[in-house]
């Protein structure tokens, strides 16, 4: 029994434990995003939406996996079957896999990084690999230019992205996630009004420009409506996936959601104070830190289900230009014009 106790509490175990709940807590997030996702579109356009299975549609995500699982995956004849099998894997692999460092509270993180920015810039820039051999191994002229395309928007969009995580770092001195959040309970609200610790402190409002820059660009770095264009029905059927189905075709579609996921937590985690409450009340303070975080979270994602509801489709110029010709010059200001402020007023982070 001892040797048994022993084991089950040994740290290679207990992180296998955290890993499975969060695996398990993130697909069933990702089923009920979805079912979000459709019920907002549908109310925007005065539709009823997933409304049939389960109560209200709630099981409804759970019968769209149960239909993907039964059938039969389906692979082109001329396609490189084993790039076209591992593809969609890579998508989804790489998508939960930098899902490690994020905290959800205080000391809640699988891995507590002090490069964990770092960590999740790097796995999110490699999920365009995924995209890439699904595309080229499809052996179809639709999904190459869709692959292509797809590369060339997420490189254009992890500039700026980069860009605004270095603005992050030259307030705050650091590029753990945990000690990003700690540093959002003190700001313009507690230094100049004199207020206790709220949501004035957060980097949303001394950094607001980067803070609309990185909102954009995570819609732009995700395929999200209106930058849809990998897979622009109109043109492209339906992309660097147009020849997957089943199972193949799900495991794409995990990526996509896990990292619209992934998205709206860093959003919350370097600019909306994560965990913290919007303001230090002690009826907000009871309320454990995780539900903030998935509060703020949930909104993130509400208010990017709307912008695919009500913006239309950018043209492709139209993307590219946002990119490298308004982003880029802006992120590479506010860059220079934070280091400059926090130079002369000492407000940055202690050596």
């Amino acid at each position: 029994m001892e040797l048994l106790i022993s084991i089950l509490t040994s740290d290679p175990v207990i992180v296998f434990g955290k890993s499975l709940l969060l695996l398990v807590c993130l697909l069933v997030l990702t089923a009920y995003i979805l079912y979000a996702d459709r019920k907002i579109f549908a109310a925007v356009q005065l539709r009823r939406g997933p409304n049939v299975v389960g109560p209200w549609g709630l099981l409804q995500s759970f019968a769209d996996l149960l239909k993907f699982v039964v059938k039969e995956p389906l692979i082109p004849a001329s396609a490189s079957k084993a790039v076209f099998i591992i593809a969609p894997m890579v998508s989804a692999i790489l998508a939960l896999a930098a899902w490690v460092v994020i905290p959800i509270d205080e000391g809640w993180a699988i891995a507590n990084l002090n490069l964990g920015i770092l960590f999740v810039f790097a796995i999110s820039s490699l999920e365009v690999y995924g995209v890439i051999m699904g595309g080229w191994a499809s052996n179809s002229k639709y999904a190459f230019l869709a692959s292509l395309r797809s590369a060339a928007q997420m490189v254009s969009y992890e500039v700026s992205i980069g860009f605004v995580i270095i603005t992050v770092l030259l307030c705050v001195g650091s590029l753990n996630l945990i000690d990003i959040v700690n540093a959002q309970q003190e700001g313009l609200g507690t230094t100049y009004l004199g207020m206790s610790s709220s949501f004035l402190d957060w980097h949303w409002l001394p950094l607001f420009p980067m803070f609309i820059v990185f909102y954009i660009s995570a819609i732009a770095e995700t395929n999200r409506p209106p930058f849809d264009l990998p897979e622009a029905e109109s043109e492209l059927v339906a992309g660097h996936m147009v020849e997957y189905s089943s199972t193949l075709f799900l495991l794409f579609f995990l990526g996509e959601f896990v990292a619209i996921q992934l998205m709206c937590a860093l959003v919350t985690l370097l600019f909306l104070g994560g965990w913290l409450p919007p303001f230090d009340i002690w009826f907000f303070n009871w309320v454990p830190g995780a539900v903030w975080f998935m509060i703020k979270m949930l909104l993130v994602f509400f208010s990017m289900a709307m912008v695919r509801a009500v913006v239309p489709r950018y043209r492709y110029d139209q993307l590219m230009r946002l990119g490298w010709k308004v982003f880029l010059p802006l992120s590479l200001f506010m860059v220079v014009a934070v280091a400059i402020v926090l130079q002369v007023t000492g407000w940055g982070p202690a050596a």
